[in-house]
């Protein structure tokens, strides 16, 4: 039996960033201050240089919930964990 479970995430993308910010009404600095991260960091993930990974994705779904934002998992991305 292995001690590893199966966890899917929702892929931010790009657009997806970018809707969610709008979705907020919040610029770039904003929506940083916010996830506690630097306004360039968003600027990169609406441009496409880097995606959110680990505490910044899931931040980001956790905001979205909050905000009531429609978006969908898919494609999801499987991460094993460990309990």
């Amino acid at each position: 039996m292995s001690n590893r479970y199966e966890v899917n995430r929702p892929r931010w993308d790009s657009e997806r960033i970018q809707a969610l910010r709008r979705h907020l009404g919040l610029t770039q600095r904003q929506l940083a201050d916010q996830l506690g991260t630097r306004q360039q960091t968003i600027s990169e993930w609406e441009t496409g240089r880097y995606e959110p990974r680990g505490a910044s994705s899931t931040l980001l779904s956790i905001v979205a919930e909050r905000a009531r934002f429609e978006y969908k998992a898919t494609p999801a991305r499987k991460t094993y964990r460990k309990y």
